[in-house]
């Protein structure tokens, strides 16, 4: 390189410090107060706000990875209430019931009764969103007093994806088998409900009975399907707002999981 050249790169790059260097230390300082360095992406800088975090933890919980959890965290209370009255959870519940439908329409119903997809009821196809929302959206300890108080009345209103889905699955052949954790105590009441909220035609409404005291849901959900296989029936699809309601044994073909970041039922 000539000397001149030299020159004018020392003179160029003085400029260019001089022009800079301020501003660039001055912005530092505000990158570090609104971003931090995650151990597992490394160097990469990742916003730390309520949104963000709630966000993740919802993720998290969907994809079970969470495992079992008593109440949503303090800061994601908003969090979840923005999602169970808004727009996202009614998309998220659409797009699980296209896949449901896009699945049952690959199945060869055989027109003898026996090809069932199997409903859980409570945020699957029954909608417990107006007593959660006098209970914190989940942020409050289970009374289980005051919610059985909810479901005698008898008013919780349809999830409409499932409704639609509930519906498209019978015009395609399948039969419906209703599986809850409700207790048998409580049988006239989720019919009334049910009925109420748009249901009709089920072929079975299975609910706890004295015998199914103490199992935890997976393993009840699981019995229970079980029967119905060696009853003869073919469980096609399965869809559940909790993981307990899709996996254990005797499982369905595919099973199709609902959001719900308010509870969780092991």
């Amino acid at each position: 390189m000539g000397s001149g050249r030299f020159v004018l790169l020392l003179v160029f790059s003085s400029l260019i410090f001089g022009v800079f260097s301020q501003p660039v230390l001055k912005i530092l300082p505000e990158i570090r107060k609104s971003a931090r360095v995650d151990p597992i992406a490394g160097d990469r800088k990742i916003r730390v706000d309520d949104g963000m975090f709630c966000d993740s933890w919802r993720f998290s919980v969907e994809t079970n990875d969470a495992g079992l959890w008593k109440q949503i965290p303090e800061r994601c209370v908003n969090f979840v209430k923005e999602y169970v009255t808004g727009d996202r959870y009614a998309s998220d519940s659409v797009v699980v019931a296209e896949d449901s439908l896009s699945f049952a329409k690959t199945v060869k119903v055989s027109g003898h009764g026996k090809d069932v997809w199997v409903f859980d009821i409570d945020e699957t196809l029954l909608s417990n969103l107006p007593y959660y929302e006098l209970h914190g959206f989940g942020s409050e300890e289970f009374d289980e007093k005051s919610f059985d108080e909810w479901v005698e009345l008898a008013e919780a209103p349809a999830l409409p994806a499932s409704l639609r889905l509930y519906k498209q699955l019978q015009q395609l052949g399948f039969t419906v088998v209703l599986l809850t954790g409700r207790t048998e105590a409580q049988r006239n009441v989720t019919e009334k409900n049910l009925l109420f909220a748009g249901y009709s035609n089920w072929e079975r409404l299975i609910l706890r009975g004295p015998s199914d005291e103490g199992k935890i849901a997976l393993v009840y959900k699981s019995e229970k399907r079980m029967q119905l296989e060696e009853e003869g029936y073919r469980i096609h699809g399965s869809s559940g707002d909790q993981w307990s309601d899709l996996l254990g044994f005797a499982m369905a073909k595919r099973s199709f999981k609902l959001p719900n970041p308010m509870y969780y039922i092991a």
